[in-house]
């Protein structure tokens, strides 16, 4: 009889009736061999509530909608409760001595389920009472009704992510993105992994979400993102129903937390300081510090450095052209090489290196990680900042020592702009321009003077 998978409480906690106070009121058994009747604890108002309230309403506790229907709101979420007690056999009459067995049963998240079918939901409970039946055993009862003839278990949300992974992970750019998809799953959403993959709800999400909302807000995104489409997948296989529970806007953007931090972007070094920063970084031996050392000069993130093979470079013509397989926006960039950029490589290059081979390759093999270059600056006591940051550096400069049009600057860092300007540019002296503009930057990098007169303040923020 318990169609809507009411789900049982086992705590009681302190009731915030906060729209009508509410008097104990007894209801009768009619004979005296029935098993079991109610206490329904509130009087005899009923509809208190209204559908403004319940969406409005932001004051976490219980709001009592009359006749054992409570709207329950927690930081996490708010959801819908009945709240009755269930008073042993043999009794004619009830008193309200304050025994029997108490229960909360869960009606589900007040974002699925609507003020008028929660009472619905609340009426049926009433009715069970009244006929003395428990619905504790009534879902029990459903739950081993509702198996298959087979019996065969049930797709866990975490069997089938992993699952998805397998099948999708080879068309993943980056590789690490990979043990990130695994990492995040199993390290966040582990309370999900044991749930049936086809009732997952919202609270649950809510629940694996809210404790690095705030504190890991990108993380907690990308979290969110994974979770998204590991349910998608379902619902594609067939394994699931109705609207995606982790879906964020319109649904979890309302139920989590709005972050009061301001964005926090990659630490960089002020660009009047690059100059003293290059002096120092150029007495530094070994490949991470000339990997660094190109990285910005050209701009470039640390991952497209690191990747970079002798294939993508054309030494006569000064290009370097990342293919779209490497870069975050999935298209080509070509990258012109300023004079110096160019002596790093010529000095790196030999008769012996193959095309396939990584320009700045480990110590031992492969190329290098994304932590190395970090190590770079930390050994320089610069962990105040990071590589990207170098990037925010270059805009600057460009921003406020330049007359270069903002289209050349972005395009120079590969982001994206309108496509019709970036048509135009192709069509006329995109590539020439950013040529002068990295040669610009490679020579304000370089300026003898500008490292005189800012090693002071660098060594000083050092």
């Amino acid at each position: 009889m318990l169609s809507h998978g009411f789900c049982v409480h086992s705590r009681s906690p302190k009731i915030v009736e906060s729209h009508a106070n509410f008097t104990p009121k007894v209801m009768a058994g009619r004979t005296a061999d029935r098993l079991l009747t109610a206490e329904i604890m509130p009087s005899h108002a009923r509809n208190k509530l209204s559908d403004r309230q319940v969406k409005s309403e932001k004051k976490p506790g219980l709001y009592g909608d009359g006749g054992g229907l409570y709207l329950r709101i927690r930081p996490s979420g708010r959801s819908w409760i009945f709240i009755g007690t269930l008073k042993p056999k043999g009794q004619l009459k009830i008193k309200n001595t304050g025994k029997g067995d108490r229960i909360e049963l869960g009606l589900g998240s007040a974002v699925d389920v609507g003020l008028a079918k929660a009472r619905q939901r609340a009426a049926e409970i009433r009715e069970m009472l009244l006929e003395g039946i428990d619905p504790r055993v009534e879902r029990l009862k459903s739950k081993e009704q509702a198996k298959p003839v087979d019996d065969k278990p049930a797709v866990t949300f975490g069997a089938f992510a992993m699952e998805l992974l397998d099948s999708i992970e080879d068309g993943f750019r980056n590789p690490k993105h990979r043990a990130q998809w695994r990492s995040t799953l199993k390290g966040h959403a582990k309370p999900l992994f044991e749930v049936p993959i086809a009732e997952v709800t919202t609270e649950q999400i809510v629940a694996v979400l809210e404790p690095i909302w705030l504190t890991k807000r990108e993380t907690a995104s990308r979290l969110r993102g994974r979770i998204e489409r590991v349910l998608d997948a379902a619902r594609v296989k067939g394994l699931r129903e109705g609207d995606n529970p982790a879906r964020g806007r319109g649904h979890l953007e309302l139920l989590l937390p709005k972050s009061t931090k301001a964005v926090r972007h990659h630490p960089a070094l002020p660009y009047k300081q690059v100059a003293a920063f290059i002096a120092s970084l150029r007495q530094r031996a070994g490949m991470a510090a000339r990997a660094l050392e190109f990285t910005i000069l050209t701009a470039a993130r640390s991952g497209e450095t690191r990747g970079m093979t002798w294939a993508e470079v054309n030494l006569e013509e000064k290009l370097w052209t990342v293919p779209a397989s490497r870069m975050k926006a999935g298209a080509m960039h070509a990258v012109p090489l300023s004079d110096r950029a160019m002596a790093i490589l010529n000095d790196l290059k030999n008769d012996d290196i193959k095309p396939h081979q990584f320009v700045f390759p480990a110590q031992r093999s492969g190329s290098l990680s994304d932590m190395t270059l970090s190590a770079v600056l930390k050994r320089m006591k610069h962990s105040d900042i990071t590589v990207h940051g170098f990037r925010s550096t270059f805009r600057d400069w460009a921003g406020e020592e330049t007359s270069f049009e903002r289209e050349v600057i972005e395009m120079a860092l590969a982001h994206t702009v309108a496509s019709s300007v970036e048509r135009a540019y192709r069509r006329g002296r995109a590539l020439e321009k950013r040529r002068d503009l990295m040669t610009q930057w490679a020579d304000y990098c370089f300026q003898e003077r500008e490292a005189v007169k800012n090693s002071e303040s660098l060594e000083l923020a050092s």
